[in-house]
């Protein structure tokens, strides 16, 4: 007999919004695998902090490289495809000999999230399941106490790290919009959020559902690198009643 592998999403960050199923499949694993950045606990683990059973076994997949390294850098993908490999080839082992193994999950797995990776890797390979969940977006959204999107609104979700030219025309042409990876990426979103007439309107959530969560204008945002977990979020002015 074979396992499963479930990539499980935890949602944004506080664990009252993980579903009922990532709920279930945390609290029963005997195989729990996550991602981190080296030296660090690990966002997805912290998240499921005191709900593990006590003879669980754990896998850190610590990410070789995160930005030591331009992204157009061709040692970029080659590093990581490597270390996609390896873990691919772990975590079939351990499925092709009959063990469950939850992968846990920031987000939706399938939401710009890492699993991702393995699961193209793995999807034709070993049984493999997505459980879903609230994506960082929606928790963001929902910390500013407004509608996000009315009506027709076009939402468009973008990434600080495209070209300005690209963030400002994709920015102009969205109603209601999402930019997210902001980081060491800030000025240059701020100056197409100005060039596509919608800095006004931006707003920077940070760490939304979790301990530490704050909202600011982003007029009011003087660093140049926010923390990892900031989004900006501008909201739709679409039909209503």
């Amino acid at each position: 007999m074979t396992g499963t592998l479930f990539g499980t999403g935890l949602g944004p960050g506080d664990p009252e919004l993980m579903s009922v199923r990532a709920d279930r499949l945390v609290r029963n694993a005997r195989h729990v695998a996550f991602f981190r950045k080296m030296g660090r606990a690990g966002r997805a683990r912290s998240i499921v902090e005191g709900m593990l059973r006590s003879d669980v076994i754990e896998y850190a997949m610590e990410y070789p490289v995160t930005t030591e390294i331009p992204l157009d850098d061709p040692r970029y993908n080659e590093i990581l495809s490597r270390f996609y490999e390896e873990w691919t080839e772990k975590l079939r082992t351990l499925v092709d000999g009959g063990e469950d193994v939850v992968v846990l999950c920031e987000g939706d797995p399938f939401f710009y999230g890492s699993f991702m990776h393995l699961h193209e890797r793995l999807k034709d390979v070993i049984p493999v399941q997505v459980v879903p969940a609230i994506t960082g977006m929606s928790a963001s959204w929902t910390a500013t106490g407004q509608p996000f999107t009315w009506g027709d609104d076009i939402m468009t979700v973008v990434m600080g790290t495209l070209g300005e030219d690209a963030l400002t025309q994709a920015m102009a042409a969205a109603d209601a919009l999402v930019v997210m990876k902001i980081g060491r990426n800030l000025e240059k979103v701020r100056r197409a959020l100005v060039a596509s007439g919608k800095a006004e309107r931006a707003f920077v959530a940070e760490f939304a559902s979790m301990d530490g969560q704050r909202l600011r204008a982003l007029d009011e945002v003087s660093e140049n690198k926010p923390p990892y977990f900031s989004i900006i979020i501008v909201h739709g002015q679409g039909r209503r009643p």
